[in-house]
């Protein structure tokens, strides 16, 4: 089970690094696929593959966070947040220092993948090589290695008191 005290440990920790935005993204897979999403032609980054990802708001916890970015971008409904992966830092397109959470999480029952911010969707293997950026491969990696060791895996689940 994730620590709930970890998310706030994150905050402080990007806080004390001068982090200026922080973003949260979601590892989701399925039958050994991940799901990815690529950016519209018009966005910055345009053509870029990337996890379901997105700004957290202000006053807002990274769970919570996670599960509204899952649902916006993807209208799948996250029903657990199975590990932290990580993060890594970059700047955003106006400048600003940001940092990604990047969280494995679970979502419930199969359902159509629902794109309101990106104009396609992959579930690409994950002994392949997805086309994502060395930042997003470096946590397709770590989730990998999480799931041969077990040892390092917490479960964090949504409404069963858990």
């Amino acid at each position: 089970m994730i620590d709930v005290s970890l998310y706030s440990t994150l905050r402080i920790e990007a806080e004390r690094d001068e982090v200026r935005r922080l973003v949260v993204g979601a590892v989701i897979v399925r039958h050994n696929r991940v799901l990815i999403l690529r950016r519209r032609r018009s966005d910055s980054l345009s053509g870029l593959w990337e996890l379901p990802s997105g700004v957290v708001e202000p006053g807002e916890a990274l769970d919570d966070a996670v599960v509204r970015e899952v649902a916006e971008e993807t209208g799948l409904e996250v029903t657990g947040i199975g590990d932290y992966l990580g993060e890594f830092d970059y700047l955003s397109g106006g400048g600003a220092r940001t940092r990604q959470f990047t969280f494995a999480v679970e979502v419930a029952a199969p359902g159509p993948v629902t794109l309101t911010e990106h104009d396609t969707h992959l579930w690409a293997r994950l002994d392949g090589e997805p086309p994502v950026s060395d930042e997003v491969g470096e946590m397709l990696g770590r989730y990998q290695r999480r799931q041969r060791d077990p040892r390092g895996w917490s479960a964090y689940s949504f409404g069963n008191g858990a």
